[in-house]
Protein backbone atom coordinates (compact mmCIF):
# COMPACT_ATOMS: atom_id res chain seq x y z
CA UNK A 1 0.00 0.00 0.00
CA UNK A 2 2.82 2.43 0.89
CA UNK A 3 4.62 1.71 -2.41
CA UNK A 4 1.42 2.39 -4.35
CA UNK A 5 0.90 5.68 -2.48
CA UNK A 6 4.48 6.79 -3.13
CA UNK A 7 4.07 5.97 -6.83
CA UNK A 8 0.86 8.07 -6.88
CA UNK A 9 2.68 11.06 -5.33
CA UNK A 10 5.54 10.75 -7.81
CA UNK A 11 3.25 10.66 -10.84
CA UNK A 12 1.17 13.52 -9.43
CA UNK A 13 4.26 15.72 -9.07
CA UNK A 14 5.36 14.88 -12.63
CA UNK A 15 1.93 15.87 -13.93
CA UNK A 16 2.09 19.21 -12.07
CA UNK A 17 5.53 19.91 -13.53
CA UNK A 18 4.30 19.21 -17.07
CA UNK A 19 1.34 21.56 -16.59
CA UNK A 20 3.56 24.31 -15.12
CA UNK A 21 6.03 24.15 -17.99
CA UNK A 22 3.37 24.12 -20.70
CA UNK A 23 3.77 20.48 -21.64
CA UNK A 24 7.45 20.89 -22.62
CA UNK A 25 9.49 17.78 -21.85
CA UNK A 26 12.24 18.68 -19.41
CA UNK A 27 15.29 16.90 -18.14
CA UNK A 28 16.10 17.21 -14.44
CA UNK A 29 19.23 19.21 -15.21
CA UNK A 30 17.27 21.60 -17.46
CA UNK A 31 14.92 22.40 -14.56
CA UNK A 32 17.87 23.36 -12.39
CA UNK A 33 19.27 25.47 -15.22
CA UNK A 34 16.23 27.78 -15.00
CA UNK A 35 17.15 30.71 -12.74
CA UNK A 36 13.54 31.20 -11.64
CA UNK A 37 12.48 27.53 -11.36
CA UNK A 38 11.84 27.60 -7.61
CA UNK A 39 9.91 30.87 -7.89
CA UNK A 40 7.65 29.33 -10.56
CA UNK A 41 6.45 26.91 -7.90
CA UNK A 42 4.78 29.79 -6.03
CA UNK A 43 1.45 29.93 -7.81
CA UNK A 44 0.55 33.55 -7.05
CA UNK A 45 3.81 35.07 -8.31
CA UNK A 46 3.52 36.66 -11.75
CA UNK A 47 7.15 36.57 -12.88
CA UNK A 48 6.44 38.29 -16.20
CA UNK A 49 4.82 41.27 -14.50
CA UNK A 50 7.57 41.37 -11.89
CA UNK A 51 10.26 41.38 -14.57
CA UNK A 52 8.62 44.19 -16.55
CA UNK A 53 7.96 46.45 -13.54
CA UNK A 54 10.05 49.39 -12.37
CA UNK A 55 10.57 49.81 -8.63
CA UNK A 56 11.79 53.02 -7.01
CA UNK A 57 13.82 52.49 -3.81
CA UNK A 58 14.47 55.62 -1.78
CA UNK A 59 17.47 55.16 0.47
CA UNK A 60 20.57 53.02 -0.07
CA UNK A 61 21.46 52.37 3.54
CA UNK A 62 20.82 49.20 5.52
CA UNK A 63 17.17 48.76 4.49
CA UNK A 64 17.90 49.80 0.92
CA UNK A 65 20.73 47.26 0.60
CA UNK A 66 18.52 44.41 1.77
CA UNK A 67 15.49 45.52 -0.23
CA UNK A 68 17.38 45.83 -3.51
CA UNK A 69 19.08 42.48 -2.96
CA UNK A 70 15.67 40.85 -2.46
CA UNK A 71 14.09 42.66 -5.41
CA UNK A 72 16.79 41.61 -7.86
CA UNK A 73 16.87 38.01 -6.62
CA UNK A 74 13.06 37.91 -6.90
CA UNK A 75 13.13 38.80 -10.60
CA UNK A 76 12.64 42.58 -10.63
CA UNK A 77 14.79 43.70 -13.57
CA UNK A 78 14.40 47.50 -13.36
CA UNK A 79 15.21 49.33 -10.12
CA UNK A 80 15.96 52.99 -9.44
CA UNK A 81 17.83 53.69 -6.19
CA UNK A 82 17.99 57.22 -4.76
CA UNK A 83 20.60 58.34 -2.25
CA UNK A 84 22.99 61.28 -1.94
CA UNK A 85 25.23 59.93 0.84
CA UNK A 86 28.61 58.21 0.81
CA UNK A 87 29.62 54.91 2.40
CA UNK A 88 31.16 55.16 5.87
CA UNK A 89 32.68 52.39 7.94
CA UNK A 90 29.74 52.18 10.37
CA UNK A 91 27.59 51.04 7.42
CA UNK A 92 29.59 47.85 6.93
CA UNK A 93 28.01 45.67 9.64
CA UNK A 94 24.52 45.80 8.11
CA UNK A 95 24.89 46.64 4.41
CA UNK A 96 25.44 43.58 2.24
CA UNK A 97 26.73 45.46 -0.82
CA UNK A 98 29.35 47.66 0.89
CA UNK A 99 33.05 46.79 1.34
CA UNK A 100 35.99 48.26 3.26
CA UNK A 101 37.32 49.90 0.12
CA UNK A 102 33.97 51.63 -0.45
CA UNK A 103 34.16 53.23 3.00
CA UNK A 104 37.84 54.20 2.74
CA UNK A 105 37.23 55.67 -0.70
CA UNK A 106 34.05 57.51 0.30
CA UNK A 107 32.11 55.90 -2.54
CA UNK A 108 28.54 57.00 -3.25
CA UNK A 109 26.01 54.57 -1.76
CA UNK A 110 23.63 54.55 -4.72
CA UNK A 111 26.42 53.83 -7.21
CA UNK A 112 27.89 50.99 -5.14
CA UNK A 113 24.50 49.36 -4.56
CA UNK A 114 23.60 49.59 -8.25
CA UNK A 115 26.89 48.10 -9.39
CA UNK A 116 26.90 45.19 -6.93
CA UNK A 117 23.20 44.43 -7.35
CA UNK A 118 23.72 43.93 -11.07
CA UNK A 119 26.40 41.37 -10.25
CA UNK A 120 23.64 39.29 -8.63
CA UNK A 121 21.71 39.30 -11.92
CA UNK A 122 23.49 40.64 -15.01
CA UNK A 123 20.10 40.94 -16.71
CA UNK A 124 18.91 43.51 -14.18
CA UNK A 125 19.18 47.27 -14.67
CA UNK A 126 19.73 49.06 -11.36
CA UNK A 127 19.99 52.80 -11.94
CA UNK A 128 21.67 55.02 -9.31
CA UNK A 129 20.15 58.45 -8.79
CA UNK A 130 22.58 60.50 -6.72
CA UNK A 131 20.49 63.34 -5.38
CA UNK A 132 18.18 64.36 -2.59
CA UNK A 133 14.76 62.79 -2.89
CA UNK A 134 13.33 66.32 -3.07
CA UNK A 135 15.24 66.77 -6.34
CA UNK A 136 13.76 63.79 -8.14
CA UNK A 137 12.15 64.79 -11.46
CA UNK A 138 8.52 64.01 -12.10
CA UNK A 139 9.27 61.42 -14.76
CA UNK A 140 10.92 59.17 -12.14
CA UNK A 141 7.72 59.19 -10.11
CA UNK A 142 5.54 58.67 -13.15
CA UNK A 143 7.56 55.77 -14.56
CA UNK A 144 7.73 53.62 -11.42
CA UNK A 145 5.14 51.02 -10.44
CA UNK A 146 5.90 50.73 -6.72
CA UNK A 147 7.89 52.89 -4.28
CA UNK A 148 9.86 51.45 -1.36
CA UNK A 149 10.84 53.84 1.42
CA UNK A 150 14.05 52.79 3.16
CA UNK A 151 14.59 55.99 5.11
CA UNK A 152 15.67 57.07 8.57
CA UNK A 153 13.94 60.42 9.03
CA UNK A 154 10.35 61.64 9.10
CA UNK A 155 10.87 64.61 6.74
CA UNK A 156 11.98 62.39 3.86
CA UNK A 157 9.24 59.86 4.64
CA UNK A 158 6.52 62.47 4.42
CA UNK A 159 7.97 63.83 1.19
CA UNK A 160 8.06 60.39 -0.46
CA UNK A 161 4.62 59.55 0.93
CA UNK A 162 3.06 62.72 -0.46
CA UNK A 163 4.58 62.28 -3.93
CA UNK A 164 3.60 58.62 -4.13
CA UNK A 165 0.04 59.56 -3.17
CA UNK A 166 -0.03 62.41 -5.68
CA UNK A 167 1.09 60.19 -8.56
CA UNK A 168 -1.11 57.28 -7.46
CA UNK A 169 1.78 54.90 -6.69
CA UNK A 170 1.73 52.28 -3.95
CA UNK A 171 4.21 53.30 -1.26
CA UNK A 172 5.70 50.66 1.06
CA UNK A 173 7.33 52.35 4.04
CA UNK A 174 9.78 50.52 6.28
CA UNK A 175 11.63 51.54 9.40
CA UNK A 176 13.74 49.99 12.14
CA UNK A 177 15.15 50.90 15.52
CA UNK A 178 17.31 48.29 17.20
CA UNK A 179 15.33 45.05 17.32
CA UNK A 180 12.01 46.67 16.46
CA UNK A 181 10.60 47.67 13.10
CA UNK A 182 7.50 48.53 11.12
CA UNK A 183 6.05 48.18 7.64
CA UNK A 184 3.17 50.17 6.18
CA UNK A 185 1.61 49.77 2.73
CA UNK A 186 -0.03 52.93 1.39
CA UNK A 187 -2.37 52.24 -1.53
CA UNK A 188 -3.77 55.64 -2.52
CA UNK A 189 -6.42 56.75 -2.10
CA UNK A 190 -8.09 53.86 -0.25
CA UNK A 191 -5.73 53.28 2.67
CA UNK A 192 -4.34 55.61 5.36
CA UNK A 193 -1.02 57.17 4.39
CA UNK A 194 2.04 57.96 6.48
CA UNK A 195 0.85 61.51 7.12
CA UNK A 196 -2.50 60.20 8.38
CA UNK A 197 -0.55 58.48 11.16
CA UNK A 198 1.83 61.36 11.91
CA UNK A 199 1.73 62.61 15.50
CA UNK A 200 2.98 65.63 17.43
CA UNK A 201 6.44 64.14 17.90
CA UNK A 202 6.85 63.86 14.13
CA UNK A 203 5.85 67.47 13.63
CA UNK A 204 8.18 68.67 16.39
CA UNK A 205 11.01 66.97 14.50
CA UNK A 206 9.97 68.78 11.32
CA UNK A 207 9.90 72.09 13.20
CA UNK A 208 13.50 71.45 14.29
CA UNK A 209 14.55 70.66 10.72
CA UNK A 210 13.17 73.81 9.13
CA UNK A 211 13.45 77.44 10.14
CA UNK A 212 10.48 79.79 10.26
CA UNK A 213 11.37 80.98 6.76
CA UNK A 214 11.19 77.47 5.34
CA UNK A 215 14.94 77.09 4.74
CA UNK A 216 16.92 74.12 5.95
CA UNK A 217 18.81 74.51 9.21
CA UNK A 218 21.37 72.23 10.83
CA UNK A 219 20.48 70.45 14.06
CA UNK A 220 21.84 67.44 15.88
CA UNK A 221 19.83 64.27 15.38
CA UNK A 222 21.13 61.31 17.40
CA UNK A 223 21.80 58.05 15.60
CA UNK A 224 19.43 55.15 16.25
CA UNK A 225 20.48 51.65 17.17
CA UNK A 226 20.58 49.33 14.15
CA UNK A 227 20.75 45.54 13.95
CA UNK A 228 21.14 43.48 10.79
CA UNK A 229 18.60 40.71 11.46
CA UNK A 230 15.85 43.27 12.09
CA UNK A 231 16.85 45.16 8.95
CA UNK A 232 16.73 41.95 6.91
CA UNK A 233 13.27 41.03 8.20
CA UNK A 234 11.71 44.45 7.59
CA UNK A 235 13.22 44.78 4.10
CA UNK A 236 12.09 41.27 3.19
CA UNK A 237 8.55 42.10 4.24
CA UNK A 238 8.61 45.31 2.19
CA UNK A 239 9.70 43.35 -0.88
CA UNK A 240 7.11 40.64 -0.35
CA UNK A 241 4.38 43.30 -0.24
CA UNK A 242 5.80 44.78 -3.46
CA UNK A 243 5.72 41.36 -5.14
CA UNK A 244 2.06 41.02 -4.17
CA UNK A 245 1.29 44.37 -5.80
CA UNK A 246 3.24 43.54 -8.97
CA UNK A 247 1.55 40.11 -9.19
CA UNK A 248 -1.97 41.55 -8.98
CA UNK A 249 -2.41 40.39 -5.39
CA UNK A 250 -2.92 43.81 -3.83
CA UNK A 251 -5.95 42.60 -1.87
CA UNK A 252 -3.54 40.43 0.17
CA UNK A 253 -1.39 43.38 1.24
CA UNK A 254 -1.22 44.93 4.67
CA UNK A 255 -4.06 47.33 5.32
CA UNK A 256 -2.55 48.95 8.40
CA UNK A 257 0.88 49.06 10.09
CA UNK A 258 2.73 45.86 10.97
CA UNK A 259 4.92 46.28 14.05
CA UNK A 260 7.79 43.87 14.67
CA UNK A 261 9.30 43.09 18.08
CA UNK A 262 12.41 41.03 17.44
CA UNK A 263 13.31 40.56 21.09
CA UNK A 264 9.88 39.15 21.88
CA UNK A 265 9.51 37.39 18.53
CA UNK A 266 6.12 39.00 17.88
CA UNK A 267 4.25 40.77 15.08
CA UNK A 268 1.31 43.07 15.83
CA UNK A 269 -0.93 45.06 13.52
CA UNK A 270 -1.71 48.64 14.50
CA UNK A 271 -5.00 49.73 12.98
CA UNK A 272 -4.97 53.17 11.38
CA UNK A 273 -7.80 55.46 10.37
CA UNK A 274 -7.81 57.47 7.18
CA UNK A 275 -7.67 61.16 8.08
CA UNK A 276 -10.34 62.89 5.94
CA UNK A 277 -8.50 66.20 6.29
CA UNK A 278 -5.17 64.76 5.09
CA UNK A 279 -4.08 66.80 2.03
CA UNK A 280 -2.54 63.75 0.33
CA UNK A 281 -5.88 62.07 -0.26
CA UNK A 282 -7.55 65.12 -1.73
CA UNK A 283 -4.51 65.76 -3.95
CA UNK A 284 -4.48 62.18 -5.22
CA UNK A 285 -8.18 62.32 -6.00
CA UNK A 286 -7.64 65.49 -8.03
CA UNK A 287 -4.92 63.96 -10.20
CA UNK A 288 -6.99 60.82 -10.82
Amino acid sequence: MRDAFNKYLFLSNIKKAVVRYGGVRLRTDSIDADRWERSRRIDWLDLDSIASARVLVVGAGALGNEAIKDLVLSGVRRVDVVDMDRVVRSNLNRCVFFREEDASGGELKAEVVARRAMELDPGAEVRPLVCRVEELPEDVWRSCDVVLGCLDNIAARLHVNSHACYFGKVYIDGGTRGTTGKVQVVSPPSTPCVQCAANRTHYRTLDMRHSCTGGDMTFFQPKFAAEITTTAIIAAMQVREALKILSGQGDRCLKHVALYDGLGGRWEELELSLDPSCPNHSAQQRIC
